[in-house]
C-alpha cells in the first residue's frame, strides 16, 4: 500500500489537481445541467408537436371552457368564440417576419358573449419599405364567430418597453399582460402558461390577416445532444483514468531503465580495462651480459 501510495503521489502536483478538477467539474455540468437541459428540450418539443398533431383532428371547443381548467394541455387547442372586436384596440408587434420580408402581428381585444375581453392575434402584415407598419385595417365591427387556436404568452422583454410610434401602439413581443396595460383594457389571459394565453386566428377568419405558420413537427436533434452531453460526461473521468495510468507506466519505465544503467556501467568499465592492458606494449626484456659486453666493444653477437 505505501509502495503504491508513493507512486500516486505525482497526482498532488497543482497541474494534476487542476486538470482533476476540471475534469470533474466538466462532467458534473453534463450530468447536472447540459444533458437534461437537451433532454428536457426534446421532451416539450416532443409534447408540443403530439399536441399539434391531435389538434389538428380535434373539433374546436367554446373558448369559454378553457377558463375554468388549469391550463395544462390547452396550448395549440383549437376553440371557437363568439363576440364583438373592440373598437381602437390595435396593438402591433415589431420583429416579426412574413417569409422572408419584415412584417409586424396585428393584436386585437375581443369581447366575448359572456363580457369578458381575450387578446386575438389577427396574423401578419407586410411592413413598408422594411421598417414602418402599413395601414392596418380595422377588424370588422358587429357580432363574430371565430375559430383560432389557443397560444401561450411569449412574455416580455424587460429592455424594450411598448412604445407608440407611426400612429400604433407597438410592443416587442406577445403578452396578454403587457397588451392590458398598453391598451388600459381588462384582458382576461386564457390559462396556458403563469402569463396566460390568447388566441391566434384560423386562415380565412373575419379580420385576419396571413396566418402564422404551425411548428414543424420535427423533434429537433435535441436527443442526439443530450445523448453527446452524457457521453461526454463519462468519457471525460475516463480520459483522465488513461493519462494517470499512462503517467504510471512511464514512470515505472524510467525506473527500469535507471536501475539497469548501473550495472551496465560497471560492464563496460571492466571490458575497457582489459582492452587498454591488451594493447599497451610489451615491457622492455632486459639485455643479457654478452649483449651489454657486445655493445660496448663492438663485438658481435652469435
Amino acid at each position: 500500500m505505501s509502495s503504491l501510495f508513493r507512486r500516486l503521489t505525482f497526482l498532488l502536483r497543482p497541474s494534476w489537481v487542476i486538470l482533476a478538477v476540471v475534469v470533474a467539474g466538466f462532467a458534473y455540468l453534463c450530468f447536472s445541467v447540459l444533458a437534461p437541459w437537451q433532454l428536457g428540450k426534446n421532451t416539450s418539443t416532443s409534447e408540443r408537436n403530439q399536441r399539434i398533431a391531435d389538434s389538428v383532428h380535434a373539433d374546436p371547443v367554446d373558448v369559454g371552457t378553457m377558463f375554468g381548467g388549469s391550463g395544462k394541455d390547452t396550448e395549440w387547442r383549437r376553440v371557437t368564440a363568439d363576440g364583438t372586436y373592440v373598437p381602437d384596440s390595435t396593438v402591433l408587434v415589431r420583429l416579426r417576419h412574413l417569409g422572408q420580408d419584415p412584417a409586424f402581428s396585428v393584436l386585437t381585444a375581443f369581447t366575448l358573449d359572456d363580457g369578458r375581453a381575450v387578446l386575438v392575434d389577427r396574423g401578419l402584415i407586410a411592413a413598408v419599405n422594411g421598417s414602418r407598419p402599413p395601414v392596418v385595417p380595422n377588424p370588422p365591427s358587429g357580432k363574430q364567430h371565430l375559430e383560432a387556436r389557443v397560444r401561450a404568452s411569449e412574455g416580455v422583454v424587460d429592455t424594450k418597453p411598448p412604445m407608440t410610434e407611426d400612429g400604433y401602439r407597438q410592443v416587442y413581443s406577445i403578452d396578454t399582460q403587457q397588451d392590458s396595460a398598453v391598451l388600459q383594457l381588462p384582458l382576461t389571459p386564457i390559462p396556458t402558461n403563469d402569463r396566460g394565453g390568447y388566441l391566434q386566428l384560423d386562415e380565412n377568419q373575419p379580420g385576419a390577416f396571413t396566418p402564422v405558420a404551425l411548428p414543424q413537427l420535427d423533434a429537433g436533434p435535441y436527443l442526439s445532444y443530450g445523448l453527446q452531453w452524457l457521453a461526454f460526461g463519462v468519457m471525460a473521468p475516463l480520459g483522465l483514468g488513461y493519462f494517470v495510468y499512462a503517467e504510471i507506466r512511464a514512470r515505472r519505465r524510467e525506473r527500469a531503465e535507471s536501475t539497469v544503467a548501473p550495472t551496465e556501467s560497471s560492464k563496460s568499465a571492466g571490458t575497457n580495462e582489459a582492452e587498454a592492458a591488451d594493447s599497451a606494449p610489451a615491457a622492455p626484456v632486459p639485455p643479457t651480459n654478452e649483449a651489454r659486453l657486445a655493445d660496448r666493444y663492438g663485438g658481435t653477437r652469435r
